[in-house]
């Protein structure tokens, strides 16, 4: 096991190296520029189509809200909580910074990755819509290029039992079992889990977005307020936090407290595959949702995508960060959700840790439904829909057996992570080599408009 851990830690420091970085960000700001900065320019836009994106107007299962709110489903989970505090903790206030810088260019990524997933989504045996980027790598690059889809399809099948199963029921479990006030064994929080999980994958896609559709926003916004009380109540420091945030990204964090110093490349590392973990813009796994949604245009449905980025990271994980940062809680040696938790217990005490454990069960819940839909159809594409009701089940007992795990929790998350890259790297060929339809189609689009 240890020549194992070591294999895949070596490996997982090549995908995740500088010419991964490179290629995510770069991605990014090539769409970026490619589009003329139209995610940014649009993002007033993008909000107007979301809430016209309550009722569907065309061919799909699911409205583009719901679209979207399956996909946040699974974006915001431990990465909002855990994934900004261990970004922080290992790379420094800098590694937030980062992060923005993920996002903003990220939101061009997820744009283009949602107008191929519609521009070449397909309908199978069940007559469901389904896409993503197997299937606008098949469909857009030809079929020479087919091995590269079943390539995404296997590491994001894979992946989905780790990034989105074993370890958000393992973060539920923990948080919910270290809480002096709650002390759930974890394998009741497991069961529990798993049975209302099973309850919502019977229904498919449609019962799934309609719960996201439901719990994501309410979540959301109860944590978002919590945040903002904690970052009301210490006011004074947040224009120092930010300053503190812009600098450490680019000089190196000195030891201080409990924080043991890092590097400008740790905070860049960290805080890059942090983001990406966070908002998953260039994984590839949000246009598996956005393929299903109701809509007579890919662009319109682009532009409700991109919102998921700006949302998860520049809102959501930003608040966990500045909470972090204001409370000083950064400095005290604690990392991941236990970090997140000290921020918001020095803040509100009696209650900031609740609202952590609360936040993190329903986020974390919410994702393994997300990625449930993205896993399903990866398996779909590889053996056809005779392997949904197979997968369901195999996915629903992975939740109990990931939440009472402790000792392999580390080798999960490390394969996890290694597999979101390999995920990556096909994603980010099959977008780079299919911009021009993207940058077509949303200069047609919006030339139309005006």
């Amino acid at each position: 096991m240890e020549s194992l851990i070591e294999l895949i830690k070596g490996l997982n420091s090549i995908v995740w190296g500088p010419l991964m970085l490179v290629l995510i960000l770069g991605t990014g700001l090539f769409l970026m520029l490619g589009l003329k900065l139209m995610p940014l320019a649009k993002l007033r836009y993008g909000f107007r189509m979301l809430w016209q994106g309550r009722e569907g107007r065309g061919a799909g299962e699911i409205s583009p809200f719901n679209a979207l709110m399956t996909s946040l489903s699974a974006t915001i989970g431990t990465g909002n909580i855990a994934g900004v505090a261990t970004a922080i903790a290992l790379g420094g206030p800098g590694a937030l910074f980062w992060m923005w810088c993920t996002a903003l260019v990220g939101m061009a990524t997820k744009y283009a990755e949602a107008v191929l997933a519609v521009r070449f989504r397909e309908v199978d045996e069940n007559g469901n819509h389904v896409g993503g980027p197997m299937y606008y790598i098949k469909n857009g690059l030809g079929a020479k290029w087919a091995w590269l889809g079943g390539l995404f399809a296997i590491f994001g099948a894979l992946a989905g039992f780790g990034i989105g199963n074993t370890v958000q029921a393992n973060s539920v479990a923990h948080a919910l079992s270290e809480n002096s006030g709650l002390q759930i064994a974890p394998w009741v929080t497991g069961l529990v889990m798993a049975v209302l999980a099973a309850l919502v994958l019977i229904g498919g896609i449609r019962r799934i977005a309609e719960v996201a559709g439901k719990l994501v926003p309410f979540m959301a916004i109860a944590y978002l307020l919590a945040g903002v009380v904690v970052l009301m109540l210490n006011a004074g420091a947040v224009p120092g936090a930010v300053v503190e945030i812009v600098k450490q990204a680019f000089t190196p964090t000195a030891a201080t407290g409990g924080f043991a110093g890092a590097a400008v490349w740790a905070a860049i590392r960290f805080g890059v595959a942090r983001g990406i973990f966070s908002n998953e813009a260039g994984l590839g796994s949000a246009p598996i949702a956005h393929a299903a949604a109701a809509t007579d245009n890919p662009v319109r449905q682009g532009t409700v995508a991109m919102l998921g980025t700006f949302i998860d990271t520049l809102i959501v994980c930003s608040i966990t960060g500045l909470a972090i940062m204001v409370t000083d809680a950064w400095t005290s040696g604690e990392t991941g959700a236990a970090l997140s938790s000290l921020a918001f217990e020095r803040a509100l005490p009696g209650i900031g840790g609740y609202v952590v454990s609360f936040g993190l069960a329903i986020f974390a819940f919410t994702t393994i439904l997300g990625w449930s839909v993205y896993g399903e159809r990866c398996v779909e594409y590889l053996f056809g829909v005779r392997s949904i009701t197979p997968f369901r089940v195999v996915w629903v007992v992975m939740i109990p057996i990931g939440a009472v795990a402790q000792d392999q929790l580390n080798f999960v998350w490390l394969i996890s992570d290694t597999l979101n890259a390999l995920m990556a790297i096909p994603n980010l060929i099959a977008l780079l080599l299919l911009s021009p339809v993207v940058f077509s189609l949303t200069r047609d689009y919006f030339s139309q408009r005006d």
